[in-house]
């Protein structure tokens, strides 16, 4: 278990470096100037001088691999540059950021749990019966339905309609509920058919019959037994949904006006603000490797044959 979860960080380095790589080729085959954005040349007259000063002083005018080798070894040192626009450190923008970005996808997790959880026991007891199509038709409307739409009315409904929720901005836990839900309903259909079928599996195996037959309770069986094996796919799954997680989060921060990462990555996409965008990258690249890394140490957790060294494979 211990050199699997070894290997499984040399693997995460190894492709943080290849995405540093690519992203950074990429941001400069974008088009757009970001000393022009910076000089604010569409409001006014802008010398190639000013340009070429600007230029150098950010270092943009050394060749692409020279660019990137510094930026790689300043990373090294943990130093991520400055931003173009506020001259502050990229690293302390992020760290300024990741809380806010962290408390929501917490309660988006949240979300998820309290709306997949229920649901997905339900559809797998009550099997082609009422409980089970409203499950179905619910996973049906969650994944056909675009997060930011589904914001826009959830802010019509509580915020303008209800004036019961603030429509955005964050600080206190009532901004976090309206961004919380709307990430974690487009995300629980996928965790909804997962534990449904999970369980429906688990408790048709032989173990699952000789609990029923030794009159064991079924609220027990289900709970204690059947759950714990139908939350192996769902485990294995969660780290690769943080991607998704991020993702949603640029979308929803930024309509929710939630002061995270993901808003500050669309300004500084607005902005060509480079050094930003690669730090926001590789920081979400970070995340989303060590998010998979413990979804690996969960399942070790939840089944003897990976702890045991029996799952290398998986």
């Amino acid at each position: 278990m211990l050199k699997h979860a070894a290997t499984r960080l040399l693997q995460l380095m190894l492709m943080l470096v290849v995405l540093s790589m690519i992203t950074f080729i990429l941001m400069k085959l974008a088009p757009g100037d970001p000393v022009r954005t910076i000089l604010k040349a569409d409001e006014g007259a802008v010398t190639e001088e000013d340009q070429r000063e600007v230029r150098e002083k950010l270092g943009l005018d050394m060749p692409l691999y020279q660019q990137y080798g510094v930026w790689l070894a300043g990373v090294a040192q943990l130093d991520l540059g400055k931003s173009y626009t506020t001259n502050r450190d990229v690293w302390h923008l992020l760290i300024e950021r990741l809380p806010a970005t962290v408390r929501l996808m917490a309660g988006s997790v949240l979300a998820l749990i309290i709306i997949a959880l229920p649901l997905g026991m339900l559809a797998a007891k009550f099997q082609n019966r009422l409980p089970d199509h409203i499950s179905r038709m619910f996973a049906l409307l969650g994944s056909s339905m675009p997060s930011f739409w589904l914001g826009l009315l959830l802010i019509y409904l509580f915020s303008y309609k209800l004036n019961w929720l603030p429509m955005m901005g964050g600080g206190t836990i009532a901004h976090l509920i309206l961004p919380s839900i709307t990430l974690g309903f487009v995300m629980a259909p996928e965790y909804i058919r997962l534990l449904r079928a999970g369980l429906l599996d688990t408790l048709s195996q032989e173990y699952i019959r000789a609990a029923r037959a030794r009159g064991i309770a079924e609220w027990r069986i289900l709970f204690r037994h059947a759950l714990q094996a139908a939350l192996l796919p769902v485990v294995s799954i969660m780290g690769m949904s943080m991607g998704a997680l991020m993702a949603g989060s640029v979308v929803t921060e930024s309509l929710f006006g939630w002061p995270g990462l993901g808003s500050m990555a669309m300004e500084a996409i607005t902005q060509r603000n480079y050094p930003v965008i690669q730090g926001y990258i590789l920081l979400t690249g970070l995340f989303i490797g060590l998010a998979n890394w413990m979804s690996d140490i969960g399942l070790g957790l939840l089944d003897p044959r990976i702890r045991h060294g029996k799952g290398q494979g998986l």
